[in-house]
């Protein structure tokens, strides 16, 4: 491992605890990894389902671009998972989708938070789940794991290419000074680039064709007039993901 691990049992969530170790001081960079998780977190304050065997981390690590600088770290961690499955698994066709999901023929194996330390702003700690070996049972939405696709190694052989494949697209991210060209990858690899999508932001749905990423991290989406629209926050449903969770 290139970075320090501290590895609990049992713990409320991996991201809590790095929030409550930045509060005393800490920046890292460190992984926080858990076997169980009794409160995970997901975007929108949305409870993450910790099936055991399963993947549950936070990586803390310093910054000193301030908040917008921040939340370009999802994009950055969710080109490192990708590089992860590519590894693992060759034949898998991961994809990722906006803002924060990583999927495999439209269901989702890995979800990712990106946070400042409220505590102490010069710390970003980005939590990763990833479905190893479960995927949980009654989603609103198709879910799948990455044993479902092909023979895995153990979680800390996971965890230690994680944690190589991270801290190469770190490097490239440069705090945002590479922004640019994390930002191409991310779109080579994003679900349903160039097709209609419909973000839904609370009681409005926006509808448009998907264009890319702005450089704060937006979604654009072309309206039917031509003009464009950036979604910086909401649930984006992308009519390739549909197709493919249908075929």
């Amino acid at each position: 491992m290139r970075n320090r691990v501290i590895h609990f049992e049992r713990v409320d969530s991996t991201n809590s605890e790095a929030h409550r170790l930045a509060g005393q001081g800490e920046r890292g960079p460190l992984w926080l990894w858990a076997d169980e998780q009794t409160g995970g977190r997901g975007r929108l304050g949305r409870t993450w389902v910790s099936e055991p065997g399963n993947l549950y981390a936070t990586f803390l690590f310093p910054i000193t671009g301030g908040p917008d600088v921040a939340a370009q770290v999802s994009f950055v961690a969710a080109l490192a998972v990708h590089d992860l499955v590519t590894a693992l698994l060759p034949d898998a066709k991961p994809f990722i989708k906006w803002p924060n999901d990583v999927l495999i023929d439209g269901a989702k194996f890995c979800g990712l938070l990106a946070e400042v330390a409220a505590s102490n702003p010069t710390a970003v700690a980005v939590g990763c789940g990833i479905n190893l070996l479960q995927a949980p049972q009654d989603m609103p939405y198709p879910v799948t794991a990455l044993a479902r696709h092909g023979d895995i190694p153990g979680i800390e052989s996971i965890l230690q290419i994680l944690d190589a494949r991270l801290s190469s697209q770190l490097a490239i991210w440069s705090e945002g000074r590479g922004f640019a060209a994390i930002r191409d990858r991310w779109m080579e690899r994003a679900a349903g680039l160039n097709g209609k999508a419909v973000a839904v932001i609370g009681e409005e749905e926006v509808r448009g064709i998907f264009r890319g990423l702005a450089a704060d991290g937006a979604l654009i989406l072309e309206l039917p007039g031509g003009t464009q629209k950036h979604i910086h926050a909401g649930d984006v449903r992308f009519a390739a993901i549909e197709a493919l969770r249908k075929s």
